[in-house]
C-alpha cells in the first residue's frame, strides 16, 4: 500500500522559519498533483498550497509570499517552506497526493500530520 510520511514540525517562535517534507512510500506507478492542508484548533482542514507534477504552484491567499511548495520528482517528496511565521500559521499540518497505481484509477492519500506552533 501507499503511504505519506511527514516530517517532524516544531515549535517556532514568530518571525521564524520552519521546512516540512512528506515522502510517498510503497508501490505506485505516479504521483500526479501534492499539496499541503492544516487545521487550527476549532476550525475546518484548509488548503495551503499545492504543486502538480509539472511543479506549476497554487497558494492560499494567507501564506502567499511566505510559504513556498516545492517537490523532488525522484525522492517522491514534497517540500513545505514557511518563512515569516506568525501565530495564526500554528495548526496541524497534513500533506496530501494524488496517486495513481497500475491498474487503478488515482487515490488520495494523507499523511499523518504534524504538529506546528508559532509562538508570539
Amino acid at each position: 500500500q501507499v503511504q505519506l510520511v511527514e516530517s517532524r514540525g516544531g515549535l517556532v517562535q514568530a518571525g521564524g522559519s520552519l521546512r516540512l517534507s512528506c515522502t510517498a512510500s510503497g508501490r505506485f506507478f505516479r504521483i500526479n498533483a501534492m499539496g499541503w492542508f492544516r487545521q487550527a484548533p476549532g476550525k475546518p482542514r484548509e488548503l495551503v498550497a499545492t504543486i502538480t507534477s509539472a511543479s506549476s504552484a497554487n497558494y492560499a491567499d494567507s501564506v502567499k509570499g511566505r510559504f513556498t511548495i516545492s517537490r523532488d520528482n525522484a525522492k517522491s517528496t514534497v517540500y513545505l517552506q514557511m518563512n515569516s511565521l506568525k501565530p495564526e500559521d500554528t495548526a496541524v499540518y497534513y500533506c496530501n497526493a494524488e496517486i495513481q497505481r497500475l491498474g487503478y484509477a488515482p487515490s488520495n492519500y494523507w499523511g499523518q500530520g504534524t504538529q506546528v506552533t508559532v509562538s508570539s
